[in-house]
């Protein structure tokens, strides 16, 4: 039998293994949860790892993120900031509102989702994109504590990464959208190509909705990560692991919004 002192050393080495030589990691990000009951019972009841992001003021967002919380799942809050086309949320943070304005409505939505783990983003393709409004949302979650942003990533134009980073807060980019064509085939496509941007990259993070054929897709396929030498884990440890730590650099921001990232792939109509 293994000596205690052995496997804790051996379990130090592993933990102590740079992210290259750990096996393939992904994350998933089930969005848009809250408003409609069924669906966000079954996206929080998913397996494993799944990260739930909710609706500010959505009617079942503070019952089911205490449930997704209890099932040991992050919880984030799906802030809703202003797109270039489509309608916008109703509480979308209006890009050019006065600061005062917007700061209470940004308080009242993170207070609105218990047991924040994080921030990704709703919509917002225009608000993104804009370094004035991203230097003053990623001040404001730096200042709040927030653990992590992960930029959903609608528009190739979007400067929400560097700048979060820039601001110290942790933060990573959606590499897969799972379900802009919801056919079976094509999500099952899609689920594909997230595992193959994690071996390509060693990670990466795919972002999905609570869509019928999205659901049986994950229930399906994260049972058989194990065999095909992936694993799941939440973003908070995707991002300690596999991203560069942030420095601070808050005079430093003339810097370029593309960071070797590829382009975002699918992003949905309604941004």
């Amino acid at each position: 039998m293994r000596s205690r002192g052995g496997l804790l050393a051996a379990i130090g080495l592993l933990l102590s293994l740079p992210a290259a030589a750990a096996p393939p990691a992904i994350s998933i990000v089930i969005d848009d949860l809250g408003d409609r009951r069924i669906e966000s019972e079954q996206a929080v009841e998913l397996p494993g790892a799944i990260a739930c992001a909710f609706l500010p003021d959505a009617p079942y967002t503070r019952r089911l993120a205490e449930q997704a919380h209890r099932a040991g799942k992050e919880v984030l809050l799906h802030l809703p900031l202003q797109p270039l086309n489509g309608s916008a949320h109703p509480l979308a943070l209006v890009t050019n509102a006065p600061a005062p304005e917007r700061e209470a409505a940004l308080v009242h939505m993170l207070a609105s989702v218990p047991h924040l783990s994080g921030v990704n983003n709703h919509q917002g393709s225009l608000a993104t994109a804009s370094r004035p409004a991203m230097h003053w949302l990623m001040r404001e979650l730096a200042a709040r504590g927030v653990g992590y942003f992960i930029d959903s990533y609608t528009s190739a134009r979007s400067v929400a990464y560097p700048i979060a980073r820039a601001y110290g807060l942790p933060a990573t980019r959606r590499r897969v959208f799972l379900d802009n064509d919801m056919a079976p085939a094509a999500v099952a496509a899609s689920f594909d190509e997230l595992l193959r941007q994690a071996r390509l990259h060693g990670s990466a993070l795919a972002i999905g909705h609570p869509h019928a054929a999205t659901l049986a897709l994950l229930r399906e396929r994260l049972a058989t990560l194990a065999a095909q030498g992936v694993v799941l884990v939440p973003p908070s440890e995707l991002i300690a692991r596999y991203e560069p730590r942030p420095r601070l650099q808050p005079t430093q921001l003339r810097i370029s919004p593309w960071g070797g990232a590829l382009a975002p792939q699918g992003a949905p109509a309604e941004y």
